[in-house]
């Protein structure tokens, strides 16, 4: 892999060499994120298992992507709906000026 680097994290109590080539400041917040939904993971659960908090921990970051892009797809219909609506405005408009400008 060209440009790849090693970055060094911690998540839940484990450190990783991870070979990447993103960005290593992005790479550590993405470790960072997984990091606290296993914390949080841990402390819901009675189990010290960490198999089992890593997979809650994954279905919450799941949650979370599913949600946000519904969310999305929801904000992006409502934009094409609106620029949908703006066109048939400014088509009106044009049209109400096209014939003016032949009436005059």
């Amino acid at each position: 892999m060209p440009d790849t680097r090693v970055v060094h994290v911690e998540i839940h109590g484990q450190r990783y060499a991870i070979r990447s080539e993103l960005d290593p400041q992005y790479v550590a917040e993405l470790a960072a994120l997984v990091d606290e939904k296993m914390q949080l993971a841990s402390r819901e659960l009675v189990t010290t298992d960490t198999l089992r908090v890593a997979v809650i921990a994954a279905l919450n970051i799941a949650d979370e992507l599913v949600r946000t892009r519904t969310d999305s797809r929801g904000a992006q219909g409502t934009l094409l709906a609106r620029a949908a609506d703006i066109e048939r405005l400014i088509d009106a408009a044009l049209t109400d000026a096209h014939i003016r400008v032949v009436i005059d």
